[in-house]
């Protein structure tokens, strides 16, 4: 049996003799601190309407049903430990079905949908509303080598960037047995520790690679006194039918229905190979070195990731971990016809880009286009800034510390204010001298800046004003109005959000679309008069699920502290580091983590990394010193 301890902070350290027991104590850990989470996430995958359409829950039973028979049962001790603890018992299956749709929309379903219709509308043009930028996924990570460090050993750096929700999304968890001892993050609901990780010799993280490798289909659909059929490249084709799911042969329907006679279907590798990455947990938990890291993730699927590893040796590495469809370019630009043969997939890439890190070299992921070995793995990438920024940090250093590191979060400078400042160059100044206090600004969007607030508010009214172009109109149209899954995916494809995060593209196009920006900025500058006297008046958190009173918070969207809005919607942010860790191969306990909330969704732990977070500060493992 497993011992359950607990730090000052709530995080539960397992501590087991085997693996099947450790499984077991974290799945009793977890359900004790995150009982109600649990509940919300087992309704989500089997009741939520995209993961319905999507068969997330049919494609999780096939996909256990595959797992090696060691990771069987390692997911199975799991959900022992959690059904010990929970009135309302867990499928063997249910992990694999919560990291599905944690998922779901992390590739490219959600922008070939927007890139189709804008092509239609725009034509070429369209190609300046594609933002480089991830809407609900993104991270940043970074390592050096040990001739950069005061220790001599590496360091790894990051945090990933997602939807906040209370309780936290990601959870800390230590794990021990007589063939592992590791310490990192886990999702509520799925085992072990798999995307950031420090098992004392070995550390890793990952970011999101902005991999093409989800595809879209265009569907004819018809029933018969057969059943279902579907329109293929050869003919009428028989599709599958479930409990609220519908699957052709190119893959689920999650838009459209039988009676209307279309739809549109989610081509993924995980669905294809019945495959969600989890015979790579345990390899991953037992690995030594950075090596075997990268060729634990050799049966990684997705989403795919950037990954970053070091050991106590000196060696770190980098490379692209999970699976890419070759397939034709069309594929990759948007919809296309399920009827079309050379839509087809065609094997995978293979050789994805790896590389090695010099002792006095770096790395940093920001899902930024890493250059040409980019090209061959995706089309639409983040801003370089959040990575320009982060490399600049640490350029020339070295004598780098957990300390240091720690601090990289709480950067708030956006590269991208410039571009801004010389559009308002060529306008006259405004009355109320919005103008001059957004060129007198230092490009920081701090949370008592009055400039950033200046800024925001000129942002904003200028997105509003470029939204509400004629030429734009048709775009205000739905998208996808399927009654179950349009408003899931409502957000990521409104006319508004696009134009917001396209800004700085159309800004530097100077007369996109024929639109006559300098009119516009000059007319958003009197829309601005009157604006907050600070940028945190208006930044502040109002995270998803358990109320947590609003709080201000520093940063932007493409800030190293990322901390998003919606300019010209609103300027509360949604999404935010949802963890922040720093290891130390030197010393494990001389790194640091926090979550934005706290190791349980009930009592004294559900909010008292709350303040840690906010200040950007790191909480210490295992005790209770924080780095700045």
């Amino acid at each position: 049996m497993a011992t359950i301890h607990r730090d000052a902070y709530g995080v539960p350290h397992v501590r087991a003799a085997t693996v099947l027991d450790l499984a077991h104590g974290q799945g009793r850990a977890i359900a004790a601190d995150r009982p109600t989470q649990l509940g919300l996430l087992r309704h989500r995958v089997l009741q939520g309407p995209l993961a319905r359409r999507t068969g997330t829950a049919d494609l999780a039973r096939r996909a256990f049903a595959r797992l090696r028979p060691e990771t069987a049962a390692f997911v199975s001790a799991y959900v022992d430990g959690v059904n010990a603890v929970l009135d309302d018992p867990w499928e063997p299956w249910l992990p694999l079905a919560v990291h599905r749709a944690h998922h779901l929309l992390f590739g490219n379903l959600t922008s070939k949908l927007w890139a189709t219709r804008a092509r239609q509308v725009l034509g070429d043009d369209a190609r300046l509303l594609a933002r480089e930028g991830p809407l609900t996924s993104g991270s940043n990570a970074w390592a050096v080598g040990g001739a950069r460090t005061a220790s001599g050993l590496p360091l790894v750096g990051g945090d990933p960037h997602r939807t906040l929700e209370s309780p936290s999304i990601y959870l800390q968890v230590r794990l021990t047995c007589d063939e592992l001892d590791v310490t990192g993050f886990a999702f509520a609901g799925v085992p072990g520790v798999q995307h950031f990780g420090h098992a004392g010799d070995v550390a890793w993280a990952i970011t999101n690679a902005m991999a093409d490798y989800e595809d879209v289909y265009a569907e004819t659909l018809r029933r018969t006194a057969g059943g279902v059929e579907a329109l293929g490249p050869d003919g009428w084709e028989p599709a599958e039918e479930g409990d609220g799911w519908l699957r052709t042969r190119r893959g689920p329907v999650f838009a459209g229905s039988v009676a209307e006679g279309r739809g549109l279907s989610l081509r993924t590798p995980s669905a294809v190979l019945e495959d969600l990455g989890f015979d790579s947990f345990l390899p991953l938990m037992r690995s030594r070195t950075a090596v075997d890291v990268l060729s634990a993730l050799d049966g990684w699927v997705e989403p795919v990731n950037n990954v970053v590893a070091a050991d106590r040796g000196g060696d770190v590495r980098y490379r692209v971990a999970g699976r890419v469809p070759r397939r034709a370019d069309a594929n990759r630009r948007g919809v296309v016809p399920a009827t079309d043969p050379a839509a087809a997939w065609d094997g995978w890439l293979e050789r994805l880009p790896a590389h090695e890190v010099p002792p006095d070299g770096q790395v940093v992921t920001a899902n930024e286009r890493r250059g040409p070995e980019s090209d061959a793995i995706g089309t639409d990438f983040a801003p370089p800034h959040r990575a320009e920024r982060v490399r600049a940090l640490l350029d020339g250093r070295t004598d780098l510390t957990a300390a240091d590191f720690a601090a990289i979060h709480a950067d708030t400078l956006l590269l991208q204010a410039p571009v801004f400042q010389d559009l308002l160059r060529s306008v006259p100044p405004d009355p109320a001298g919005v103008r001059d206090a957004i060129l007198a600004w230092d490009g920081r969007m701090d949370v008592d800046s009055s400039g950033a607030a200046a800024f925001a508010a000129w942002r904003g009214a200028l997105a509003r004003r470029v939204a509400a172009q004629p030429v734009l109109a048709p775009l205000d149209e739905p998208i996808v109005t399927d009654p179950q899954t349009g408003p899931v995916l409502a957000p990521w494809l409104t006319l508004a959000g696009r134009v917001a995060l396209a800004l700085e593209s159309l800004v530097r196009a100077g007369r996109p679309c024929g639109i006559d920006l300098p009119t516009l900025a000059t007319e958003a500058l009197a829309d601005a008069a009157g604006h907050p006297a600070t940028w945190g008046e208006t930044h502040v958190v109002r995270p998803e699920g358990d109320p947590v009173p609003p709080f201000p918070l520093g940063g932007d969207i493409d800030c190293v502290r990322c901390t998003s809005s919606v300019p010209g919607v609103t300027d509360a942010c949604a999404r935010a580091s949802v963890a922040r860790y720093v290891w130390d191969l030197a010393d494990r306990d001389a790194g640091g983590w926090v979550v934005p909330f706290g190791a349980a969704d009930h009592g004294d732990h559900r909010v008292d990394q709350l303040p840690h977070w906010t200040a950007v500060e790191l909480v210490s493992l295992p005790g209770g010193r924080r780095l700045r």
